[in-house]
């Protein structure tokens, strides 16, 4: 298939599932699937939401925030530390050549008070890690150190290789320290003369981010069944 251009989508679907391929074209021989929301659970993460203190119900397990937070009508506060799973579907080895991220939206961050999810982290599976900075003018995604428990995994740029049975981690710190901004990414890939680009999103959506700089910020406190200014 020379030249063959394919573009795919994914959302909240789990690692191995992907975006359909247009009609008439074969489908990507890769899948990216969104393993985490929040790598370092629960390790940083908060929630903007347009809500009372007194009426937010308390925190859910970690599994549960983002569906928490999207009944709430919250968004992602501060970063977002978005975990993908890329996996080949044939045995032929699939390039990943460049990860980017595309801003369509940037203004001034909500008006809106923080809630925080939890304390402490945890640890995951050996990835490489990239930091993307939605203040840039150009964001772009940043090879960086990352950690697999006490080791550390050193920076990595691309291009990877993907096949069956190999797959490739990919941890991305998104984050803002003056903005609200709505994103997502597209991954290029190549195998062969075919090559095509698969967009990451949320759910057929961008992924919104505001700034929490500022902001109110509220933790939950268990003894006394509430929510504390922090």
């Amino acid at each position: 298939m020379p030249g063959a251009y394919l573009v795919g989508r994914v959302g909240d679907t789990p690692p191995g599932g992907a975006g359909a391929a247009p009609a008439g074209t074969a489908p990507a021989p890769l899948s990216v699937g969104i393993s985490s929301y929040n790598w370092a659970e629960p390790c940083g993460q908060y929630f903007l939401l347009d809500q009372d203190p007194g009426h937010v119900p308390p925190p859910p397990p970690p599994q549960d925030t983002r569906t928490w937070g999207r009944s709430l009508g919250g968004i992602d506060g501060g970063n977002m530390q978005l975990q993908l799973t890329v996996t080949g579907r044939t045995q032929a080895p699939v390039v990943l050549g460049r990860l980017h991220v595309r801003v369509v939206e940037r203004g001034r961050p909500l008006d809106r008070t923080a809630y925080a999810m939890g304390d402490g982290c945890g640890s995951g599976i050996t990835p490489q890690t990239f930091d993307v900075d939605l203040d840039a003018p150009r964001p772009y995604v940043k090879p960086v150190a990352g950690h697999d428990g006490d080791r550390v995994v050193p920076a990595k740029d691309f291009p990877y290789k993907v096949a069956t049975g190999d797959p490739q981690v990919l941890n991305l710190d998104v984050h803002t320290e003056e903005h609200a901004a709505a994103w997502y990414l597209e991954l290029d890939w190549s195998s062969g003369d075919a090559k095509g680009r698969i967009r990451i999103d949320d759910g057929g959506e961008p992924f919104r981010t505001s700034a929490i700089e500022g902001r109110p910020t509220y933790g939950y406190w268990p003894d006394k069944g509430a929510w504390g200014r922090q």
